[in-house]
């Protein structure tokens, strides 16, 4: 009988928030697997989510489970059952939150399987060409310097909201003309029809008034 996604497969906490309290605990952890590495039977993955990554162990004690573990491929989304334990010395990690701990796998699911992807994601993917980041912007979108600038984006136009909202302004939107943004949007050129052979861009903003 296939496995499904059910609440004893959902997460105990997210990805980048485990913390050396956690030590010793059975944790589960969902998230998409950012790395491989098979070192002498021992194998590797990195699980994320936009709080971070987690190292996963998959033991070759661990049998059946080892052995699918060699299948994962980035962007494989999993979630995954074990025990979080202190990393050995000298396999430490201070560039990561998460780097003084891991989850050791006592089983895992794969969600959702990714095809071969047409760039790796990370801080690399800057030197990719532009059209390509455009094509797959849901990739792109995972980059952890665009997950903190959408983030970061949300939270000025939330609070933007909330402050103009508690002093009665209205959200009102209309059409006009601006700039282009580098957002990632393609820009496109509308004939008008009031002055003949003009192409102007055109886009949406938001604006707030008070009455």
């Amino acid at each position: 009988m296939a496995r499904i996604f059910d609440k004893t497969w959902q997460r105990t906490k997210l990805c980048g928030t485990f913390t050396e309290d956690d030590a010793g605990k059975e944790v589960r952890a969902n998230g998409w697997v950012r790395a491989r590495r098979d070192l002498g039977g021992i194998i590797f993955i990195e699980v994320w989510d936009w709080t971070g990554p987690i190292q996963i162990v998959f033991n070759p004690e661990a049998g059946e489970i080892h052995k699918l573990a060699s299948t994962l491929r980035n962007e494989y989304c999993v979630a995954v059952k074990g025990k979080m334990r202190i990393r050995p010395e000298g396999t430490e990690n201070p560039e990561l939150k998460t780097g003084n701990i891991e989850i050791v796998a006592s089983d895992f699911l794969v969600m959702s399987k990714a095809k071969p992807l047409p760039f790796e994601v990370g801080d690399e993917t800057d030197n990719v060409d532009e059209n390509i980041r455009l094509k797959y912007r849901y990739l792109d979108m995972r980059r952890e310097k665009m997950q903190f600038n959408l983030r970061t984006r949300s939270k000025i136009n939330a609070f933007t909201r909330q402050y103009l909202g508690e002093r009665d302004f209205v959200e009102l939107e209309t059409p006009m003309l601006t700039k282009a943004t580098p957002e990632g949007a393609r820009d496109y050129l509308v004939p008008s029809r009031v002055n003949q052979g003009c192409m102007p861009f055109r886009n949406r903003r938001s604006c707030s008034s008070r009455y």
